[in-house]
C-alpha cells in the first residue's frame, strides 16, 4: 500500500508497505530495520526474526531517546514476552505492537505530531510467518 504524505524536508517516513518490506522516503526496505528522528538504522535488527528476539535488541532500542516504540511484528500481530522488554521500562519508553501498516500509519501520525517515537520493524520471509 502507498502512503501519500505532506513531509517536511529531511524528514524519514513511511511511505508505502506491503507483506514483506516498508517504504521509507519513496525507498524500499526488507530487512528489520529501526526508524526515529535520527534515520534509519538496521544493525542489530538486520534479519532479525521474531523468535530470535533478544532483551539485548530492546535494550539498544532503550538508548534512543524516545517517549513510544511501536513494534511491527509483521503480517500478524504477536507480543514479546515482558522479560525481552524490561529496558524500555527502566527507560519510561511505552511499547505499541501492532502489524506493519499499522505501525507504519501510526508512525507518521505520531511523527507529523511533534512527538519522539521510534518504529522498530520486523521483515521475515512470507515462509517465517
Amino acid at each position: 500500500m502507498k502512503l501519500h504524505l505532506n513531509t517536511d524536508a529531511g524528514q524519514s517516513l513511511f511511505t508505502g508497505y506491503g507483506a514483506d518490506h516498508v517504504v521509507i522516503n519513496g525507498r524500499r526496505f526488507d530487512t528489520s530495520l529501526l526508524l526515529t528522528a535520527r534515520g534509519i538504522e538496521v544493525a542489530p535488527w538486520v534479519g532479525l526474526r521474531f523468535e530470535a528476539l533478544t532483551p539485548a535488541h530492546f535494550e539498544w532500542v532503550a538508548s534512543r531517546e524516545l517517549d513510544i516504540l511501536l513494534l511491527g511484528t509483521g503480517a500478524r500481530l504477536r507480543f514479546p514476552h515482558p522479560s525481552l522488554t524490561q529496558a524500555l521500562v527502566e527507560a519510561q519508553i511505552g511499547l505499541e505492537v501492532m502489524d506493519i501498516g499499522a505501525l507504519c500509519r501510526t508512525y507518521n501520525i505520531l511523527v507529523a505530531e511533534g512527538r519522539s517515537v521510534g518504529a522498530a520493524v520486523l521483515i521475515e520471509p512470507a515462509s517465517a510467518a
